[in-house]
């Protein structure tokens, strides 16, 4: 049975989780650079937990190999994400990340070969008319390219989800983390070319940290993802699908009101945008209360099945 401590705790972490795109914003090296170390701090540390913990690691070379490969998703997605952050603002990033779920419940049917839910449908059309408000509105280059890399950013964390939700079941969480933070590390080092080549300023990589840069970074790895992910797979344990994934849901509110009160005046956006962000999330929050009742009615309809009428074949 969850205990308050556990309720508390859980939102502590989706606190955490809506700190990150405000974290990345106040670290002063580039998305691409940040992402780097990034995953590298946090694959040494869960690294380092699975060494003590005595957790199995070798998974064989075409499993490794496919957990490498997820890790160059990820890091696809971090980099767009605080890429999101700082063309725009952390507000117009959170709501574009606030899709990540219905991208979930809309490809999860295609891995699975299932078929796509009724109000899943309804809801994603929602999200689309949220989104056509706040393009409506937000008519400057830097809010659409942000986002838009958001969105993308949000497929992206759609997709490799899906995937882990699949790995899970047979390898450890820890070991497919380690794994996948080297893939999105080493992915990310494979980027630099391209990235000096093309996007980076001056044409060089920056890793020009201040002291406040390196407590932030810490913060993000150590905090946000390492202490983060560990003890939320532990409450999943006891908490239920349901509640985490509803709890999970108020991250960008989080997230927005952080950025309000931290960065004021940068944050403020327009009426439209407020309007389309209300939309979108309220379809993020209806999405397991819907899908909970689906499942219920499916369950009492096995249940209870119609009774055959004696006489018919």
């Amino acid at each position: 049975m969850p205990r308050l401590k556990d309720f508390l705790e859980l939102h502590f972490i989706v606190f955490l989780w809506g700190f990150t795109a405000i974290l990345g914003k106040l670290i002063s090296i580039p998305a691409v650079e940040l992402v780097a170390l990034r995953t590298s701090i946090t694959a040494l540390a869960i690294g380092a937990i699975i060494y003590k913990r005595g957790t199995p690691f070798w998974m064989g070379r075409t499993q490794a190999l496919k957990l490498l490969g997820v890790g160059f998703i990820i890091a696809a997605h971090w980099i767009l994400f605080f890429a999101a952050a700082r063309v725009s603002s952390v507000s117009i990033c959170l709501v574009g990340i606030a899709t990540c779920s219905l991208w979930t419940a809309l490809l999860d049917p295609l891995f699975s070969k299932t078929r796509i839910k009724p109000h899943e449908i309804l809801l994603a059309l929602l999200v689309i008319f949220g989104l056509y408000i706040i393009f409506q509105h937000e008519t400057e280059f830097d809010s659409i390219l942000g986002i838009s890399m958001a969105i993308t950013s949000a497929l992206m964390g759609s997709i490799f989800t899906i995937i882990n939700a699949k790995l899970v079941k047979r390898i450890p969480s820890t070991t497919i983390t380690t794994y996948e933070m080297t893939g999105a590390c080493l992915g990310t080092v494979l980027f630099f070319p391209i990235y000096t080549t093309y996007f980076a300023e001056d044409g060089a990589l920056n890793f020009s940290l201040t002291a406040m840069d390196w407590v932030y970074l810490l913060v993000l790895a150590l905090a946000c993802t390492v202490y983060a992910y560990t003890a939320s797979v532990r409450l999943m344990q006891r908490i239920t699908a349901y509640t985490m994934n509803l709890t999970v849901n108020l991250e960008p509110i989080y997230g927005i009101i952080l950025a309000l009160l931290i960065f004021k005046e940068d944050e403020q956006m327009s009426s439209g945008f407020y309007l389309g962000a209300t939309i979108i999330l309220l379809s993020v929050f209806i999405y397991p209360i819907l899908d909970a009742y689906d499942k219920r009615r499916k369950k009492l309809k096995q249940a209870f099945p119609e009774s055959v009428v004696v006489g018919e074949e």
